[in-house]
């Protein structure tokens, strides 16, 4: 009963409950009670999928785009689960999100998949044309340089959406807003992601500013940079450059007018006139036009076939020749201009058209009328053409005409009688300067002529224009880093211009280049392709029919430098280390740094699934690497940097990439950073890279560098064992191949997480690139690094390093630089100074070069150092001496040159010999001879010369040892010269005593004496064979109150008294001598050289002592080769001795050893020498007369049979001895030697004394003595 008495709601309420209790306990597999819609959204806004499910238990959902990973991309995809409302939130869509999402719920009684949601719209391809494409242009082409005659492609890459290969864009092409249309001259390509257009025949009708315009569903998209084509080889050198944009207009049956532009003349002569050329389609035989050159840049043609087509060329003539022809013209057929006139078109019912001619309408005409409105429509100075109205009515007849002229007041004279003209154009050639002439036409037919014209105005024949004036100021501003922007006044007087040409030259040069190869029509230029940091001067010249104006005034100076701009984007920015609250990244410097050094950045924050960016620095950061602090641990952030110069904050880099806040702990090392290039060359290059900032739980022990083609995938590990230091040399690479790099560092625990990603870079160099140069200043000594970069600009500098480690403010050496050189300098270089050293010129495309400077190089530069510091006077010929006449002795020696100023000395046995009494000292600056002439050479005179000789800065000196049988041989000659001398000064014999037969068998014995000749005597009646009786030596003596002189005769029949010719080697060269019983200079005897008599001179002087006959060559030479013989008369016949050099010389020293050597040890000794023979000598080389062989201590070396070398590395005191060379062949030999001497470090160098030579000799490459040092007496 209470529960009756309970109201009805009450117990529906008490129902329902215990039935929702009793539902919840019932399983239940999952339903969506919302599902999911479909969304159109805008590109880069968010998106929110939602729906709801039940189910008992509580299911799970998870979101499908393809198995869609939220990790995938940190930040992109959220996902919420609130009472039952599952949502998947899309941040900043892009096109490639557009797909089919699915929402999956799953508990333990079974799954339900919510049918697919669809994000974006997708049309059907066959409604999609080429302008609803989204296109975006990624590289384009850049300025670009051709030649005539050769091919060039301007190439746009891009990206398509959606990229369908039966739909490719829709690209257009202009040039100077031209629209271009495929042609055998412009071949055009549009897919695969590219536009193309390639330019197989190139001229310099194709330079212009070239514009891609792609057509897409946000309007259009376009590029343009600039084409230049210069001029191909000349055909004779001087000769101008082409003509171009040969076109022909004015086009009639037998006429048409062919004009051109003129090419501009910078270093070639001016054009005198121009050849026109025509060719009948079909053919490529060119017929000459005019006989002689036009002046101006029209010609009219006549006298065409109607109904053919013709093509046109023009050339250039100047002084040194003429041009290559230009591009022919565009074909054109001879047609009369005015027949489609005379056509009348009436449509019928709007269906047909009726063709009728004006000659239906004018009834039967048999005699034309006569034309009208004749007047000059060309007027130059080598040309006049005459045009007129054709007449009406003209009749059905075929038509020409007659025109006729009058010089002023005089009789009308035919012009063309023997031709028919068809066409209402006409030029007249042959008209005289300053007269006025009246022309008239008539109309014929085969019926007749009809009545003259109207006469025409007079018409004088004069150049109506001419060349434009100059163009006004010219003002140059900077452009970029490798262009000028140029703008100039146009000029007072423009007359008909047709554009302008621009010259440029280099500051401190006079050779002008062209800037333009084609009249460019604005008073505005941007001169491409000059060289980063040069400095140029600019001048313009104004074009038009009549030729070139004059120039004008040169622009002020300009560097060319890029115009000051706020600094392009940094790149790379990559995460460094993380400690769960903060995070060091890095990134790379901007490509373009905007004319101004780039001197702070600036970095932003956001949460990767956030749109708001937070400065996370106020201050601007210096250094390419920040902590950012105040993190959220497991949240991804993504960052970007600006970068700052003083034209302001430059625009932000790219979002980098989400990067998780979470602490590292990894026992391997972070990832290097900052990969940069330097020494980029076709096949090298050098790869460096900063140190980890994490470490990992040890020590970095070293890097290991992989690399792969730009492109792939395939990473090769260029190093398997770590290096230590962070760069590394790359070679083997294949030139203008594109490469990618990554570094990896290592420690005890292993191999860390690679860098990220380098920038590609191509293994091409830079063009004009030079590499670093090693050199000993001439003026001071001091040896140098030097590098010329190729390219800089304003705030470009040279940063030298040392093993790629910056050398900065160092004491042992010093940095200057003086334009674009830059020279590194040691202050005081030893083997501290070897290694590596390097140089970055910043803010380029990468200017920089290395150079390893080795002991050897470095002992080289030292010797010329030394030598450059304490200089030598060089010698022509060492110190000599010849016997003069007289018996005088003189000692010369010749230097290779003296100044006014130069001192000298001659020192003999110890002594300082002066000019005076005996002696006399001079010396000739034009030859570089000094000398000294000694008046009376006696035994007292034996002993050492020797010359010291100051000049400026330089020394140098020169000893003869003129003792023993050397210094006999020189006294006697000496001796015989000074009797000789003696004996002519009394009576004496011209030619000594010598027999004749006469006629009747009397033999006379005669001789010449001075001014008389004398019969000795003579035996009457004696047999021509002599008996044993009358054998003996007969004399001959002349004497007066003076003195006297003998001649002896001998036959007694003992033989010939004159031995074989001798070849004797000498200091000045080669001596032939031949010896005798007696010899004086009146002798008969006769020198003779391949059958040519040889008469004395300073290169083969000819003289004897009393018992030789000789003859000296100085300085032999390959001339002097051959047969060699000598005459003697005897006063019946001729005796002969012969001796042949050709090709056969004895083995002989010519120069290169010293006679003392003192050496520190432990350097390197070299005693290099010449030697000389044929053939070829044998030569051996001897210490204390024991016989040396290479070793490693020594090495004997023998160099193209010319060059030997005896080489002793790191000298100790036992190699202190008397060495010598022995050089021999089968013609004889020469034996020299060499005093060597070591002493110790540290001990003190003996001062030289007079008469003793002292050297300190160091070893350059190849073991060849390169610089003497302490040569002095």
């Amino acid at each position: 009963r209470s529960n009756q008495s309970k109201p009805f709601f009450y117990h529906r309420y008490a129902d329902d409950t215990q039935l929702s209790e009793l539902l919840d306990d019932i399983p239940k597999m999952p339903d969506f009670l919302v599902a999911l819609r479909p969304h159109t959204v805008w590109e880069k806004t968010p998106v929110k999928l939602f729906c709801t499910v039940q189910g008992n238990s509580r299911p799970i959902v998870k979101w499908s785009e393809y198995s869609l990973d939220p990790l995938s991309a940190p930040g992109k995809y959220k996902m919420e689960s609130k009472y039952g409302v599952h949502s998947l939130i899309i941040s900043r869509c892009a096109v490639s999100d557009t797909a089919e999402y699915s929402a999956v719920a799953t508990n333990q009684h079974g799954t339900a998949t919510i049918f697919p949601s669809v994000l974006g719209l997708v049309p059907h391809l066959t409604d999609i044309h080429a302008s609803k494409l989204e296109v975006s242009l990624l590289d384009r082409f850049s300025v670009s340089f051709g030649v005539e005659g050769g091919s060039i492609s301007l190439v746009c890459t891009m990206v398509v959406v959606p990229d369908l290969p039966n739909v490719p864009p829709l690209a257009q092409w202009y040039r100077d807003d031209k629209l271009l249309k495929p042609s055998d001259l412009a071949e055009m390509a549009v897919g695969g992601g590219a536009a193309r257009l390639t330019l197989p025949h190139l001229a310099k009708d194709d330079e212009g500013l070239y514009t891609l315009r792609i057509f897409s569903k946000d309007g259009t998209a376009e590029h343009s940079a600039y084409l230049f084509v210069s001029d191909a080889a000349p055909s004779a050198a001087g000769a101008p450059g082409a003509p171009m944009s040969v076109k022909a207009y004015d086009i009639n049956s037998d006429y048409v007018l062919v004009a051109w532009k003129p090419p501009n003349t910078v270093n070639e002569a001016p054009i005198t006139g121009y050849f026109v050329d025509r060719c009948e389609a079909g053919s490529d035989t060119w017929v000459q036009c005019s006989d002689a050159p036009v002046k101006v840049c029209k010609y009219p043609v006549h006298g065409l076939v109607a109904g053919r087509s013709y093509r046109f060329r023009v050339r250039a003539v100047n002084s040194s020749g003429i041009s290559r022809p230009s591009r022919k013209s565009d074909k054109v057929t001879a047609l009369d201009a005015a027949e489609s006139e005379r056509l009348q078109v009436i449509k019928i019912e709007g269906k047909y058209d009726i063709v009728i001619r004006d000659d239906d309408l004018e009834g039967y005409v048999t005699i034309p009328g006569e034309p009208s409105d004749v007047h000059a429509s060309e007027v130059f100075r080598s040309y006049v053409v005459l045009s007129w109205k054709p007449p009406s009515p003209r009749g059905r007849a075929p038509l020409w005409y007659v025109i006729e002229k009058v010089p002023g007041t005089g009789a009308w004279q035919r012009i063309n009688a023997a031709v028919r003209l068809h066409s209402p154009r006409y030029p007249v050639f042959d008209l005289q300067d300053g007269q006025k002439y009246q022309f008239r036409v008539y109309s014929v037919n085969v019926f007749g002529s009809s009545e003259a014209s109207e006469p025409s105005e007079p018409v004088q024949k004069v150049d109506v224009d001419g060349v434009p004036s100059a163009p006004g100021q010219v003002v140059a501003t900077r452009n970029t880093k490798s262009s000028v922007f140029v703008q100039w006044e146009p000029p007072k007087h423009l007359k008909n211009l047709m554009g302008y040409y621009i010259d440029g030259r280099v500051v401190g040069s006079k050779e002008w280049f062209p800037c333009n190869h084609k009249p460019f029509k604005h008073n505005r230029f941007v001169v491409h392709g000059l060289t980063p940091g040069e400095s140029y001067a600019f001048r313009v010249q104004a074009v038009n029919v009549y030729g070139l104006s004059d120039e004008s005034q040169e622009s002020s100076p300009i560097a060319v430098e890029p115009a000051l701009a706020t600094p392009s984007a940094p790149s790379g920015i990559t995460l460094l280390s993380c400690d769960g609250s903060s995070m060091t990244v890095a990134w790379k410097s901007p490509k373009h740094c905007g004319g101004s050094k780039v001197n702070a950045y600036y970095i932003d924050k956001r949460n990767a699934d956030t749109l708001t960016w937070k400065e996370v620095n106020l201050a601007p950061v210096t250094e390419r690497i920040c902590t950012v602090d105040n993190l959220t641990e497991g949240t991804f952030y993504e960052f970007k940097v600006q970068a700052g110069n003083l034209a302001g904050v430059g625009v932000p880099s790219a979002p980098s990439a989400p990067m998780k806040c979470g602490a590292w702990t990894m026992d391997e090392p972070g990832p290097a950073y900052d990969l940069s290039f330097s020494e980029v060359r076709g096949n090298s290059l050098v790869v460096l890279w900063k140190a980890p900032v994490y470490t990992g739980a040890s020590a970095v022990t070293g890097y290991q560098v992989d690399m792969a083609k730009k492109g792939s995938e395939e990473f090769v590990t260029l190093n398997q064992e770590a290096v230590s230091q962070r760069y590394l040399q790359v070679s083997g690479l294949e030139e203008g191949a594109t490469y990618v790099f990554r570094v990896r560092a290592v420690n005890a625990n292993g191999v860390g997480k690679p860098s990220q990603l380098s920038e590609p870079v191509c293994a091409r160099a830079l063009p004009g690139t030079r590499e670093i140069v090693a050199s000993v200043d001439e003026e001071t000594g001091d040896i140098f690094l030097s590098l010329e970069a190729c390219e800089i600009c304003e705030t470009s500098k040279f940063v030298w390093s040392k093993n790629y480690k910056p050398i900065g403010d160092c004491p042992r050496v010093g940095v200057t630089t003086k334009g674009r050189t830059s020279r590194l300098t040691f202050t005081k270089p030893d083997k501290d100074d070897l290694g590596r050293y390097s140089v970055v010129v910043t803010d380029t495309d990468g200017v920089s070069s290395s150079h390893t400077l080795t002991e050897d190089a470095l002992n080289t530069m030292l010797e010329l150092s030394y030598a450059i510091r304490h200089p030598v006077v060089p010698l022509k010929h060492g110190l000599n001496y010849e016997v003069l006449e007289k018996g005088h002795v003189r000692f010369w020696l010749q230097a290779v040159k003296l100044s006014p100023s130069v001192s000298y000395r001659f020192i003999v046995n110890d002594k300082e010999v002066t000019s005076g009494e005996g002696h006399k000292i001079s010396h000739d600056v034009a030859t570089g001879i000094i000398q000294m002439t000694v008046d009376h050479f006696t035994r007292a005179n034996e002993g050492t010369y020797t010359v010291q000789i100051h000049d400026g800065k330089a020394k140098t000196q020169s000893s003869l040892v003129l003792v023993g049988d050397v210094f006999k041989a020189a006294l006697k000659e000496a001796e015989f010269q000074r009797k000789e001398h003696i004996r002519k000064q009394g009576p004496h014999f011209s030619e000594y005593l010598y027999f004749t037969v006469t006629e009747d068998c009397t033999v006379m014995l005669a001789c010449k004496v001075t001014r008389t000749f004398l019969f000795i005597s003579s035996f009457p009646g004696l047999s021509l064979l002599f008996s044993r009786k009358d054998q003996g030596v007969f004399k001959a003596v002349l004497s007066d109150d003076r003195g006297k002189d003998t001649s002896l005769f001998d036959i007694s029949g003992q033989g010939a008294s004159a031995s074989e010719l001798v070849l004797q080697c000498t200091p000045e060269g080669i001596r032939l001598q031949c010896s005798m019983n007696y010899y004086t200079e009146e002798m008969k005897t006769v020198w003779k050289h391949k059958e040519t008599k040889i008469a004395s001179s300073e290169k083969m002087r000819i003289g004897g002592t009393a018992e030789m006959a000789w003859m000296q060559i100085c300085d032999p030479s390959d001339k002097e080769k051959g047969h060699y013989s000598i005459e003697i008369c005897d006063g019946e016949k001729t005796h002969a001795r012969t001796f042949d050099l050709s090709g056969q010389d004895r083995g002989r020293v010519v120069g290169g050893l010293p006679d003392v050597v003192t050496i520190m040890e432990h350097k390197s000794l070299s005693l290099t020498c010449t030697v000389w023979g044929e053939p070829t000598p044998e030569v051996t080389w001897f210490k204390n007369e024991q016989e040396v062989t290479s070793s490693e201590h020594t090495r004997v070396t023998f160099d193209g049979g010319k060059f030997s070398s005896l080489v002793i590395t790191k000298v100790t005191p036992e190699d202190s001895g008397k060495y010598s060379i022995n050089v021999r062949n089968k013609y004889g030999g020469e034996f020299v030697e060499i005093t060597v001497s070591v002493y110790k470090h540290g001990e003190q160098i003996p001062e030289p004394k007079l008469g003793h030579l002292y050297l300190d000799v160091v070893a350059g490459k190849r073991g060849r003595v390169r610089h003497l040092q302490r040569l002095r007496f």
